[in-house]
């Protein structure tokens, strides 16, 4: 299981990337992400390209010496969510197609499978893979106290980041109050997976943790935030003490990365 504190763990490792100003990597990965979506719906191209780029991004993983197993669970946690919507393309048509070609295959219901669909529904799937994976990466080579700040300076709107600043911070409470809700279930042997009780009075039994964590959090959260304003908690405290500058090897990771992908664009 990939928990907060092994996400955070990563962050904190010394590697050529990891090294990077967090704008650089924060640039990147939007660069990417506008990159991958701006490309067309169908084109024979597209695969190859979001292959290649992926296979870049891999190699930036391996460069920062990231946890493989952890770094493919996260991205095996997300990719679901895309998975489901890019398997029913096939299947749909939409209205930027003006001509399909049917599947020569017989399927139940009625359903038929389109050429035009199938390739939308790839690229789809493609396009999502990259994108999680460019966001995957930067959060383990990013501290999320530096990415928020990164944010805050590369002019995105304040709102945005203090929104951000605030979930990183209550996160990391939620998840420390669930921590303590487990370890008192464990201390009292329940198990949610033990087959000697009703399921009837397990699932009560997590509905009961699942209140126990809102009104705590809601509780603690009230006191964190009376505690962030006496430690000078305001606007402003992020660049306070976020003061590194732009780097040679910054510079030279995005006019490599800039070229890679250009390159991949003209001539892949």
């Amino acid at each position: 299981m990939v928990t907060l504190t092994d996400i955070e763990r990563e962050s904190y490792k010394n590697s050529p990337i990891h090294r990077l100003d967090p704008r650089v990597k924060l640039l990147f990965a939007l660069t990417v992400i506008v990159y991958v979506v701006s490309l067309p719906r169908i084109h024979d191209k597209n695969i190859v390209r979001l292959l290649a780029i992926e296979v870049y991004l891999l190699l930036l993983v391996l460069v920062a010496g990231l946890d493989l197993r952890y770094f493919f669970l996260r991205i095996l946690a997300i990719l679901p969510f895309g998975l489901g919507i890019a398997l029913i393309q096939p299947f749909l048509r939409p209205s930027f197609i003006e001509n399909y070609t049917v599947y020569p295959l017989d399927l139940p219901l009625g359903l038929s499978i389109t050429y035009e669909g199938l390739a939308f529904g790839s690229t789809l799937l493609a396009k999502f893979l990259v994108c999680i994976t460019s966001i995957v990466l930067l959060s383990s080579a990013t501290r999320l106290r530096d990415m928020v700040a990164a944010a805050d300076r590369i002019g995105i709107p304040r709102e945005f980041t203090l929104l951000l600043s605030m979930m990183v911070r209550y996160l990391f409470l939620f998840w420390a109050v669930l921590k303590r809700i487990r370890i008192a279930q464990q201390t009292r042997l329940f198990d949610i997976w033990n087959k000697d009780v009703s399921r009837k009075w397990v699932i009560e039994q997590i509905g009961n943790s699942m209140s126990s964590i809102f009104i705590r959090s809601y509780e603690q959260g009230e006191r964190t935030y009376i505690s962030m304003l006496c430690r000078g908690y305001g606007s402003g405290h992020e660049k306070s003490y976020y003061r590194t500058k732009i780097r040679t090897w910054d510079v030279f990771f995005l006019l490599l990365s800039a070229g890679c992908m250009l390159y991949i664009h003209l001539y892949v």
